[in-house]
């Protein structure tokens, strides 16, 4: 396979995933708004600050309003991971391997655009709720369209790595708001509100019902647990990263316990971290510290990956030039 053609492949998935986790990112605070007791003030600039790009953020709108965080993250097609910016991008890539992936998943990503980018004309705040509803659902259209029409081969497993390193890393960072947001003041600890705040956590991950089925009571620790350990709910980290993993053995024909490569030995060991952690390692580094170790793992596995298999091609966010000036080498697979 064409280096040009796996990156693009993995990097439609991350995008399209990308921007659903956007989504639910922002929405986790508009639900927080009707639940919130009178007095609290929602706060905005945590979710910036989560992203990383709180400077670009500050410069180019000042104030972390409601009104500015969620047009920065929505809508801004000068900041790189908006949704529409991502669908933007995930269009890009979709149509320079358009003889590669099917018709219909191109005819899925085209309207996926579409959507947003008629709605980013209206910018109205009512149409937030059922916007980010429909980004939810048409990312999940894509994965299913995907499944069903594109061979299962190393292309298609080269787009579930994507998907699932983006989804690991956006639930890292969701998990990481409720740090950042927490509460007004320590009182809150255990209160109504506290019990609000990670239901609403949960819903933002489609995470709720799976929890309640599990376990009676919404804990922190119970919460933590669920999205970063268990090994069956298919949001949560260790069950993202397993998945990823077995993608990639599957793309080198290498044995899993073994590796051919540094992305392989780089997702090996990191796996297997995860597979001997307990609730109560996490909360004995801290939950804010763990997530953001982990963090920095998942970015090192992504860059071990493009460096193994998209090293002499790198598109991204950027349309194709002209196919006789890309680098056509091919991918380094067994």
């Amino acid at each position: 396979m064409l280096s040009r053609v796996a990156d693009s492949i993995y990097w439609l998935n991350r995008y399209i995933e990308r921007a659903e986790n956007v989504a639910r990112f922002v929405d986790v605070n508009l639900n927080l708004m009707l639940d919130l007791p009178s007095g609290v003030t929602q706060q905005w600039r945590p979710l910036v600050i989560t992203t990383g790009d709180l400077a670009l953020f500050e410069e180019r709108y000042g104030e972390a309003t409601a009104d500015n965080v969620i047009h920065f993250l929505t809508f801004d097609l000068d900041y790189p991971n908006s949704i529409l910016s991502c669908l933007h991008a995930a269009r890009e890539n979709a149509r320079s391997i358009r003889e590669i992936i099917s018709s219909e998943m191109w005819e899925e990503v085209n309207t996926f655009y579409h959507l947003v980018k008629e709605a980013s004309e209206q910018n109205s705040h009512n149409i937030f709720h059922k916007l980010f509803f429909h980004v939810k659902f048409a990312s999940h259209r894509f994965a299913g369209v995907m499944d069903a029409t594109m061979s299962h081969n190393e292309g298609w497993h080269f787009g579930q790595m994507g998907r699932l390193l983006e989804r690991a890393d956006k639930t890292d960072r969701i998990l990481d708001v409720k740090y950042f947001i927490l509460l007004p003041s320590a009182k809150w600890v255990g209160s109504p509100l506290d019990r609000i705040q990670w239901i609403a956590l949960l819903k933002s991950t489609s995470a709720y019902e799976m929890y309640r089925k599990a376990q009676h009571r919404i804990v922190p620790s119970g919460v933590a647990e669920f999205l970063i350990l268990n090994r069956e709910f298919p949001r949560s980290i260790n069950f993202c990263l397993q998945e990823t993993e077995r993608c990639l053995h599957q793309i080198t024909g290498t044995s899993k316990g073994s590796w051919c490569n540094s992305a392989e030995r780089a997702l090996g060991k990191l796996c297997s971290k995860l597979g001997y952690t307990t609730i109560e390692d996490v909360f004995e580094v801290g939950l804010h510290q763990f997530l953001d170790r982990l963090q920095s793992e998942m970015n090192d596995v992504d860059a071990k990956i493009s460096e193994t298999f998209f090293s002499n091609y790198t598109m991204s966010s950027e349309p194709l030039e002209s196919e006789e000036t890309q680098t056509m080498t091919q991918v380094m697979v067994s």
